[in-house]
């Protein structure tokens, strides 16, 4: 990683089962640059990424592909 880690907050309508949890966390680690991701019981999550390599469009347009409705907290 060429820099440190950016940090973003989610907000992802529609993450409220543990199954969607899981679609929602593995679509996002599929994403280049991403370097964690924690989604917790709430419809949010926490990204941490490489803004070199991944933004926050690209995020949400993943999430937004999958059917849900996302969004900076």
């Amino acid at each position: 990683m060429s820099q440190e880690a950016a940090r973003i907050l989610l907000g992802v309508r529609g993450m409220t089962t543990a199954e969607s949890r899981t679609r929602v966390h593995e679509a996002l680690r599929g994403l280049p640059g991403v370097h964690g991701v924690e989604a917790g019981d709430t419809e949010q999550v926490e990204v941490r990424y490489d803004p070199t390599e991944a933004t926050v469009m690209d995020m949400i347009r993943a999430l937004r592909h999958l059917g849900f409705l996302a969004g900076m907290e």
